[in-house]
């Protein structure tokens, strides 16, 4: 199993990105899909996931910022980031967890956010 990230990048303080991830295997609704990420120096975080059943959660401080979201027809889980801050500055992983197969996370793609 391969999850591919994509979409990050440089963007001034207040910007928008849309980061995605795209399974290699079929993406369902049971799946539990997250992002987290990890800034310098720091422990890897949860910033959102969507629970199997379709719950969403997310870290307080990306709360009505932050959208996570999944194209099962795609295999593909998004994160759209906009008012982004410095502070959201990190690397960001995709994670997947399918109940028969196990979790599985995709390599990272960074985020810069400059003031």
């Amino acid at each position: 199993v391969q999850l591919q990230a994509s979409g990050g990048g440089l963007v001034q303080d207040g910007g928008s990105l849309r980061l995605s991830c795209a399974a290699s295997r079929r993406i369902f609704a049971t799946n539990r899909l997250g992002w987290y990420r990890q800034a310098p120096g720091k422990q890897r975080e949860l910033v959102a996931a969507i629970q199997s059943g379709g719950t969403t959660n997310y870290a307080d401080s990306v709360k009505g910022r932050f959208t996570i979201s999944s194209d099962s027809a795609k295999n593909t889980v998004y994160l759209q980031m906009n008012s982004l801050k410095p502070e959201d500055t990190a690397v960001y992983y995709c994670n997947v967890m399918w109940y028969s197969l196990g979790e599985y996370w995709g390599r990272g793609t960074l985020v810069t956010v400059s003031s």
